[in-house]
């Protein structure tokens, strides 16, 4: 059964001056590149108490007519009463500095958190915050029509991070789930800057970090649907399910 999406929405160019395309997945092939993904597992709650089990069944994460579906489900399974998919590019895909766009078609609800994000590739060595957290973005499903941008870093062995960010909500009271929508990053030394479609929202500096500036160092991708934590609550009876973020592509120039 196809996923019918509006293909409408706003889109960004395959070339920009100045620039080479260093990796892209236009999720055309028939199944998620393993040269490029990884998929996450288990329901453990990932620091936030979340309520998912993310797996690597293919009904939690699939490609369909040339776009990356992740889809939320409500069903027993695990121990948990959500199943979702969390892809991570650790160790295969990994970039310091450039431009990255990514096109998506985000989900929505109370409880649902769809996140685009990036985390140092140091993680394993240095840990959580101190390799840096880079969210190009999330959304909390109760609020559709508003993405965070968001920078977090701390040093190594701290339980928290410090975090600076920013939020972009589409005007005329649009969803992120009713079409194609492009969240950016443009990041230089010492510097990143959030988009919304070309839309600049918010810039972090080198000199809003305190300790040791982590984000010049090479990081990779993080496409998840979180359910339930602390930030966006957990899901209630107007939750719709399932729930699916579809990716049109992502594209990392340098």
């Amino acid at each position: 059964d196809m996923i019918l999406v509006d293909e409408d929405g706003y889109s960004t160019p395959l070339t920009y001056p100045g620039m080479t395309l260093s990796w892209s997945d236009e999720f055309d092939g028939n199944m998620i590149d393993p040269m490029s993904w990884t998929h996450e597992e288990g329901n453990h709650g990932w620091g936030n108490q979340e309520l998912q089990n993310y797996t690597n069944r293919s009904d939690n994460s699939y490609l369909d007519d040339g776009k990356l579906v992740i889809e939320a489900k409500e069903e027993s399974f695990g121990g948990s009463n959500y199943t979702s998919a969390r892809m991570i590019t650790k160790d295969k895909k990994v970039f310091a500095h450039g431009r990255v766009d990514i096109r998506a078609i985000l989900p929505e609800g109370q409880g649902i958190w769809p996140a685009l994000w990036m985390l140092g590739n140091n993680f394993s060595s240095i840990g959580w915050p101190a390799c840096g957290e880079i969210d190009v973005m999330e959304l909390v499903g109760h609020e559709p029509s508003k993405v965070h941008g968001t920078a977090h870093w701390g040093p190594q062995g701290q339980s928290f991070s410090n975090n600076h960010g920013g939020s972009y909500t589409l005007p005329g009271g649009k969803k992120f789930s009713e079409e194609f929508n492009v969240f950016s990053i443009i990041w230089t030394p010492g510097k990143i800057e959030y988009y919304v479609n070309d839309n600049k929202y918010f810039t972090l500096n080198q000199s809003d970090v305190n300790v040791t500036y982590p984000f010049d160092n090479e990081f990779f991708f993080i496409f998840n649907i979180a359910v339930g934590g602390q930030w966006p609550g957990n899901p209630d009876a107007t939750t719709v399910f399932p729930q699916r973020m579809i990716v049109d592509y992502i594209r990392v120039f340098q």
